[in-house]
């Protein structure tokens, strides 16, 4: 890694470090800006995609820990892009008294899925139904528990469906079973879920500073496909107002018994509870950072998510989370055959003036999150937010070569 130059901060402003160039630490740019507030990125490469946005943006790996030391130095507060850095890394920055937000009593719950199952059942949460298995006797027990299939999930190093099976027989884990207690992913061994029926996914978000406040945004409905988040309604539509604030609280609950500092995002199922058939929740996965589900506040609430874990890990007052709108649709624009997207700006921007178009920068490749784009407004009736969806899968859809016109 190349020593970064010394930052000074005018007028008193501080200096936030955030581990990782990807497109959150990107997105975090145009609020530090506002706030008079130094980014500097602890970048994959040159080319990644905070980088070229963020002038500080030295380059060297998560994983090195003198690399990190040297760069923290000239942080007043460090964050992360991503969940990946290593739990003796994030504990010796720790020791040598860097801020770090969240720290790492909190990130193993991120980072660890046995670990965020178990913590998650000692507070009461709602979750799934789950297991650790080491051997195959261990699965053929919980199958016989829950019925078969089971959800199995690598406990570390897992995203957008990644490190994620759906098992029918004790035969599709022999791989993973084979590999428990050697370093890596598997060492503690395989988590075991029951398969949720759900009716959808919801996610809640929010944020915690250190100081103890927290602020929660609408509980929003989360379209998945391939096990990626296409889409995002805000506000969920037709949810159950109970619902929404149980999820909220228990959002909220969850970032206070942890010690989450920053934004927190809560991944959600909408189920029928067993007995009385009434609407209910499950919590799915944790994330400690801005996160795809909350995209759609940029434009569509009074202090985006990226501002507030800003305001958040700076131990600053949080802003408000309040929609702006009755409905905000975010979609994802994935990539496909084009790799010039830049000419389809002159349709979009044509068809429909109130479109806002977010591109991270990225090189293009089949199915990776290039972008998002947004719409939003008022009407009341299922039409009116049918209208906006329609809007935003069609821009999404131009940008990835999907539609011609």
């Amino acid at each position: 890694m190349t020593t970064p130059t010394p930052l000074r901060a005018e007028g008193g402003f501080p200096v936030v470090g955030i581990v990782g160039g990807g497109q959150l630490a990107r997105m975090c740019q145009p609020p530090a800006v506002a706030l008079s507030v130094t980014l500097s990125v602890l970048a994959e490469s040159e080319t990644a995609s905070a980088a070229l946005v963020v002038p500080h943006s030295p380059v060297g790996e998560h994983t090195d820990l003198e690399a990190l030391r040297e760069w923290a130095r000239h942080c007043d507060v460090v964050t992360f892009d991503h969940e990946h850095v290593p739990q003796e890394v994030l504990t010796a920055l720790a020791a040598d008294g860097v801020n770090l937000h969240p720290g790492p009593e909190a990130l193993v719950f991120a980072q660890d899925k046995l670990a965020m199952r178990r913590r998650l059942t000692e507070l009461g949460i709602p979750c799934p139904r789950w297991a650790r298995a080491r051997d195959a006797a261990d699965v053929e027990a919980f199958a016989a528990e829950v019925g078969w299939p089971v959800v199995a999930k690598t406990p570390r190093g897992g995203y957008d469906g990644k490190g994620v099976r759906v098992c029918r027989s004790v035969a599709e884990l022999d791989d993973w079973l084979a590999a428990v207690g050697e370093p890596g992913s598997l060492e503690d061994g395989v988590l075991l879920e029951e398969a949720v029926d759900f009716t959808r996914e919801l996610a809640a978000l929010v944020a915690r500073s250190p100081s103890g406040q927290a602020a929660a945004w609408p509980i929003v409905h989360t379209v998945q496909s391939g096990g990626i988040n296409t889409e995002v309604l805000a506000p969920a539509p037709g949810l159950d107002e109970q619902v929404a604030v149980a999820a909220a609280e228990g959002a909220l609950r969850i970032a206070g018994a942890l010690g989450v500092t920053g934004v927190l995002a809560v991944e959600l199922f909408e189920v029928r509870d067993g007995e009385t058939g009434a609407p209910a929740y499950l919590v799915n996965e944790l994330a400690m950072r801005p996160h795809n589900s909350g995209h759609w506040t940029i434009e569509g609430s009074v202090t985006s998510q990226f501002e507030q874990h800003l305001r958040a890990v700076l131990d600053l007052p949080l802003g408000d989370p309040s929609a702006r709108d009755r409905w905000t649709v975010m979609a994802n624009v994935l990539g496909g055959d084009d790799e010039d997207l830049y000419p389809t700006y002159r349709h979009l921007m044509a068809r429909d003036p109130g479109l806002k178009i977010h591109l991270y920068g990225k090189g293009v490749r089949p199915g990776r999150k290039l972008g998002h784009v947004t719409v939003f407004g008022a009407g009341e009736d299922e039409a009116s937010l049918e209208d906006l969806r329609e809007r935003a899968r069609h821009a999404a859809d131009y940008l990835q070569g999907v539609v011609r016109e």
